[in-house]
């Protein structure tokens, strides 16, 4: 499987917003990048941006560095000056309806509320595009657009962390076997600790 993908982690630029749930997209795209010994610092596409390769693949790692509810262009701007296709793609994104440290993987899907998913929807015109997506916990009386900028509280990291490491894992699964595989490895539950 050669060619070239890329995989875009959501986030909000700046160091106020670097330990925040928000940002959990980024977070895989650092761990991907010190996994596959890519730099991601270079400025490119209004983002950050940094090509290494996995298994015979290019791949393009791409952290939109423009508030979270303008990452559309970024995306739609490198995919084009690749020649990418949406079956290319992949994005990374925290998410509120999954509960702290699960993952999921799907093919295609709305935003399902998320101002950086829904941002890429639009500048693409479309929404088949693979989108993995990592609990971080239901907000409760707090409003939505206030916690996600909260950092997690330190009962909660540990389950994000193992999430992060799991999404790495389901990014590579996903480049490599493709998204039918990575969807039945990845959706289940994580495994019990004992």
């Amino acid at each position: 499987m050669s060619g070239m993908k890329i995989v875009v982690g959501l986030g909000n630029p700046g160091d106020e917003y670097s330990d925040t749930r928000h940002n959990t997209g980024f977070k895989v795209i650092d761990s991907l990048a010190e996994t596959l010994r890519t730099d991601v610092s270079k400025r490119k596409f209004g983002a950050r941006f940094g090509l290494g390769d996995y298994c015979d693949t290019k791949l393009i790692l791409l952290k939109p560095w423009q508030y979270m509810n303008r990452s559309g262009q970024a995306v739609a701007t490198a995919m084009g000056f690749y020649g990418l296709v949406l079956s290319d793609l992949l994005v990374v994104s925290d998410d509120l309806s999954l509960e702290t440290g699960r993952i999921r993987i799907r093919a295609k899907g709305s935003a399902g509320g998320h101002n950086g998913l829904a941002d890429i929807v639009e500048k693409l015109g479309a929404n088949e595009f693979a989108r993995l997506r990592i609990g971080i916990g239901d907000n409760g009386a707090i409003d939505s657009a206030v916690y996600v900028l909260r950092k997690p509280r330190l009962e909660e990291r540990p389950a994000l962390d193992e999430a992060i490491e799991r999404a790495r894992q389901a990014v590579l699964c996903w480049i490599e076997h493709g998204i039918e595989k990575a969807m039945n490895e990845f959706n289940s539950e994580p495994p019990e600790e004992h």
